[in-house]
C-alpha cells in the first residue's frame, strides 16, 4: 500500500511533449511497445493519464512523486521479492498507452498457482493499442514461466486493483481506481474474463447512526466482552505489530490475498504514521487480546485532485502549499482496513469497529461521509453486515483473467 506522496524522487524533473488530446489521430500502423527505462519514459508514463482523462471531472491524478516511487526498484519494497516491468505504447511519436506487468513469487508459493498480474493500464480507445500492450505483458509473463494473466492489479491486492465497471459518477477514494467505460470493452475483446468483483460501500453521516444499530452493537459488545480503543501512537511499533498480526490472520483465507513482506508492511507503517489520524485507527480486544482492527484514511484525493499531480511549478512549491491548506479541509474518508481474526467473527467485533470509526470521523473530524472498500462480491457475511449497519454499495470493480497457454488453467484460488 503506497500512501506517501510527498517524497524525494530519484528521477529528475523532466518535461515531456505536450499536445491536445483531441488532435491525436489513430494511424493505421500498430503501436510500438517499449520498456520504460529512462527518466523521459517515466515522465511519459506519468503524463499519459492526464491527457486521457482531461475531460473527466471525476478522475484524480496521483502525485507524480508517488508514481515514481511505485515504479522504482530501489525504493519500493515489492521489488525485494517480486519483479515488474513498465511498458509504453507509442504511435507517431506520441504515447498512447501504458501498462505494468508483475510477477510475485510469494503469491504463487502461497497459493500453489502460476499467475502474473498487469496493472496501471491506460490506453486510448483503440483495440490495436490495448492488444499490443496486453500482448507484451503476456509475453513477459510467459518468458518467466507463468501461465495466467490477472488484473488490473498493481503488484498485488494489497495495492490498488480492479477495473471500475459501475459507479463512474463520483471521484474515487484514496488508493482506489477510476477508469473510462471503454476499458471493459477492450478487455472483453482481448479475451479477458471476469475473475471476481469487488464492492465499494458508502456511509453517509445523515443516515447510518440510527438507534437500532447502536443498540445492536452495544448488546453484542456486552455479550462477548468486545472493547474498542484508538491506536496508541505513543507505542507505535508495538501497536503496528498487533495490527500486522490481525491484518494477515483476518485476510489469510480471502480470495487473491497475499501477505505483505516485512519490508512492505514497514513501508506501510511509515506512511500510516505520517498520514493517519489517531482517532481513525481502532483496535478491538476481547479479554485483553487484540482481535480486530480498522483503519480509516483521510480521503487525500479531496486535497490532491486540483493539483494535477504536481507539487511544484517551475521549481516553486505552489502545489505543496495548496496541498497543505487543503489537507485541513478534508471531509471524507476511506475505511481501507477492516479485519477480524477467525474465532471472533459474528460477535459484533466488526460492527463495533465500524461504529467507533465512523463516530470518530463524523463527530470529531466533521466528516460528512466515508467509503468502506473493498469487499469481495461473494463475501455474503460481510456484505450483509455492511448493509445492515447502513452501507450503500455504490461502486463495483472487476478483476479479469486470461490463460496464457491453451493447456491447463491455473489461477487465483478460492
Amino acid at each position: 500500500m503506497n500512501l506517501s506522496a510527498v517524497l524525494s524522487s530519484p528521477f529528475l524533473p523532466t518535461t515531456s511533449p505536450r499536445f491536445t488530446w483531441s488532435q491525436l489521430t489513430v494511424a493505421p500502423s500498430a503501436a510500438s511497445i517499449h520498456a520504460v527505462t529512462t527518466r523521459r519514459d517515466v515522465a511519459e508514463f506519468i503524463d499519459l493519464p492526464k491527457r486521457i482523462y482531461q475531460d473527466d471531472a471525476n478522475w484524480v491524478a496521483p502525485l507524480d512523486m508517488q508514481v515514481r516511487e511505485f515504479l522504482d526498484p530501489r525504493r519500493h519494497p515489492f521489488f525485494r521479492h517480486g519483479r515488474a516491468q513498465a511498458f509504453l505504447a507509442q504511435r507517431e511519436g506520441k504515447t498512447v498507452g501504458r501498462i505494468v506487468v508483475s510477477d510475485d513469487p510469494a503469491y504463487n508459493r502461497a497459493h500453489g498457482t502460476n499467475v502474473g498480474c498487469f496493472g496501471m493500464f491506460e490506453s486510448i480507445d483503440d483495440f490495436r493499442t490495448s492488444r499490443a500492450l496486453l500482448d507484451r505483458a503476456s509475453a513477459w509473463l510467459r518468458s518467466r514461466g507463468r501461465n495466467q494473466l490477472m488484473g488490473p492489479i498493481d503488484f498485488s491486492t494489497n495495492y490498488p486493483c480492479g477495473l471500475l465497471v459501475d459507479g463512474f459518477d463520483t471521484p474515487p477514494a484514496v488508493m482506489m481506481n477510476h477508469q473510462p467505460h471503454y476499458y471493459e470493452r477492450l478487455f472483453a475483446r482481448y479475451g479477458l474474463a471476469k475473475a471476481k468483483d469487488l464492492y465499494a460501500w458508502w456511509f453517509d453521516r445523515q443516515n447510518n447512526m440510527d438507534a437500532r444499530w447502536n443498540g445492536r452493537v452495544r448488546r453484542l459488545s456486552e455479550r462477548y466482552g468486545v472493547a474498542v480503543r484508538p491506536m496508541n501512537f505513543a507505542d507505535f511499533d508495538a501497536e503496528i505489530a498487533r495490527c500486522k498480526t490481525i491484518y494477515h490472520e483476518s485476510l489469510e483465507q480471502n480470495w487473491g490475498f497475499v501477505r505483505m513482506s516485512d519490508a512492505e508492511f514497514d513501508h506501510l507503517a511509515r506512511d500510516l504514521k505520517r498520514l493517519a489520524v489517531p482517532e481513525l485507527v481502532q483496535l478491538a480486544e476481547v479479554d485483553g487480546r487484540p482481535v480486530g482492527v480498522s483503519i480509516m484514511l483521510p480521503n487525500l484525493n479531496e486535497a490532491i485532485q486540483p493539483l494535477g499531480g504536481r507539487l511544484t511549478t517551475a521549481g516553486v512549491p505552489i502545489g505543496l502549499m495548496r496541498l497543505a491548506r487543503r489537507l485541513r479541509k478534508i471531509r471524507t474518508g476511506r475505511l481501507a482496513v477492516l479485519g477480524v481474526i477467525p474465532g471472533y467473527r459474528k460477535r459484533g467485533v466488526a460492527e463495533s469497529l465500524i461504529q467507533q470509526t465512523f463516530l470518530s470521523s463524523f463527530k470529531k473530524l466533521d466528516y460528512h461521509g466515508a467509503e468502506l472498500s473493498w469487499t469481495l462480491e461473494d463475501n455474503t457475511l460481510v456484505n450483509r453486515m455492511i448493509e445492515r449497519v447502513g452501507g450503500r454499495r455504490y461502486k463495483t470493480y472487476r478483476i479479469f483473467q486470461k490463460d496464457l497457454f491453451s493447456e491447463g488453467r491455473v489461477g487465483m484460488r478460492r
